[in-house]
């Protein structure tokens, strides 16, 4: 029986598309997927960065990828991205909604609760919500089409769950510069939350199962100041590495979690269980 147990986590067959898939955790998710034998749609904004790293995928895992260009905040590059997925591969069985933005004006992305432009508010939203609910859409219609399920994993945030400490970001720097948690992210990741939670419930007459993936702080670059801090809110004492968030996008992708819908997988070292 338990070797029946461990084919549950196989993907062999299954067509996967990874949004924001060429950032630090979309490739490692991409990896984890590949690894587990889906074929991989790299899927982010630079063409010659998806091509490359789908080719990586092919040489490294010996499983079919494709690098796809596409703004997830636009609809017609998002129905352009599906269309091109399912004319390669034939059909999508997996989708991963990981696409977010933090602007290019960081100093914008960063201003405080009591300066924050509107601007800056709806550039944030146009990716982390509406090119959520735009790729779900376009994806989940797809799904529908095929009549044999899915499954859909949206990446949130533990701030999506739970407020930042602000004493936690005095003092701390990441690639140079003073950060903060603006608001827009929290509220951006809690729609997450909602919008999987709605999905969920409507689609899984049509076998769809959508879950989202929840991480608390992964380290990738900030100062010893907001690690040491960060550290100490954590049970488990440390920031997370970004490979430890592959093992739960690949159980939600899998048969293995073919029970479960509706969910928020929590990996953020017991953060949240304060």
């Amino acid at each position: 029986m338990s070797s029946q147990y461990k084919n549950l986590f196989e993907l062999k067959g299954k067509t996967a598309v990874v949004t924001g898939a060429v950032g630090i955790l979309g490739q490692r998710f991409c990896r984890g997927l590949a690894e587990f034998g889906a074929q991989v749609a790299v899927v982010d904004l630079e063409p010659d960065r998806c091509a490359s790293f789908a080719e990586q995928l092919q040489c490294d895992y010996g499983t079919a990828a494709l690098g796809v260009a596409c703004d997830v905040a636009d609809p017609a590059s998002v129905a352009n991205m599906v269309e091109q997925v399912v004319n390669c591969f034939g059909s999508i069985q997996v989708l991963h909604n990981n696409a977010a933005s933090k602007s290019a004006d960081l100093d914008a992305f960063f201003a405080s609760t009591e300066n924050y432009s509107l601007a800056e508010w709806r550039k944030i939203m146009a990716v982390n919500v509406d090119g959520m609910f735009l790729v779900a859409q376009t994806v989940g219609s797809q799904m529908q089409r095929q009549g044999k399920g899915g499954s859909i994993i949206q990446t949130a945030s533990i701030y999506g769950l739970v407020s930042s400490d602000k004493r936690i970001y005095e003092g701390s720097f990441y690639l140079g510069r003073q950060i903060s948690n603006p608001a827009v992210y929290s509220t951006s990741k809690a729609a997450v939350v909602g919008l999987t939670r709605f999905l969920a419930a409507n689609w899984g007459d049509t076998g769809i199962r959508v879950n989202a993936l929840v991480p608390g702080g992964v380290e990738s670059g900030q100062n010893e100041t907001f690690k040491s801090r960060y550290s100490a809110r954590v049970p488990l004492g440390r920031m997370a590495q970004a490979d430890e968030m592959v093992g739960a996008l690949v159980y939600l992708a899998s048969d293995a979690s073919s029970y479960v819908t509706g969910h928020c997988l929590v990996v953020d070292g017991g953060l949240s269980a304060w």
